[in-house]
C-alpha cells in the first residue's frame, strides 16, 4: 500500500493497519526462526509498511494539533 492510499484512511484504520502489520512481522521472524521462512523479502516490506504507516500517522497528528493552536 502506498502512501496517498494511507492518506485516505482515518488514523483508527492506520492503527488498526499498524497491528496488522505488526503481528506480520512477528510471524515472519518465528518463520525466520524456524528456517521455514521462503520469502525473507517479505520481512523487509512489512517493515517499511509499518515505518510509512507510522509516517502518516505522526503527520495527521502534527496537522492536528497545528489546527488546535
Amino acid at each position: 500500500m502506498n502512501a496517498s492510499e494511507l492518506r485516505e484512511k482515518t488514523a483508527d484504520q492506520l492503527n488498526e493497519e499498524l497491528v496488522a502489520l505488526k503481528k506480520e512481522a512477528f510471524n515472519l521472524r518465528f518463520q525466520q526462526a524456524t528456517g521455514q521462512l521462503e520469502n525473507t523479502a517479505r520481512m523487509r516490506d512489512v517493515k517499511r509498511g509499518a515505518a510509512r504507516v507510522k509516517t502518516i500517522l505522526n503527520e495527521k497528528a502534527k496537522a492536528a494539533a497545528g489546527e488546535a493552536n
